[in-house]
């Protein structure tokens, strides 16, 4: 018996929330929250341009819109990754 063919991956991220303050970005079954203070690209950027995001190889996130990318590490473990773009 053969096993059936495998779908489309369900890895995914999504926007889940927007406020004053940053987003709140839902990858793999983990909620992080990106605040404009760290992440200054998403302040002035509209609300469709910030939902148009894409993971990529399970591990990069792309929002061809705005032109920004960010390593999914950076966000699972920020003291790793101590420059903050100014």
């Amino acid at each position: 018996m053969k096993s059936s063919q495998l779908g489309a991956s369900t890895s995914e991220a999504e926007v889940t929330h927007i406020d004053a303050h940053g987003l709140w970005l839902l990858v793999n079954g983990a909620e992080h929250f990106l605040p404009y203070e760290q992440f200054p690209w998403f302040k002035s950027a509209t609300v469709n341009e910030i939902l148009d995001v894409e993971l990529h190889h399970g591990t990069h996130l792309h929002w061809p819109s705005l032109d920004v990318d960010l390593c999914l590490e950076s966000l699972e473990a920020p003291k790793r990754f101590p420059f903050i773009y100014e």
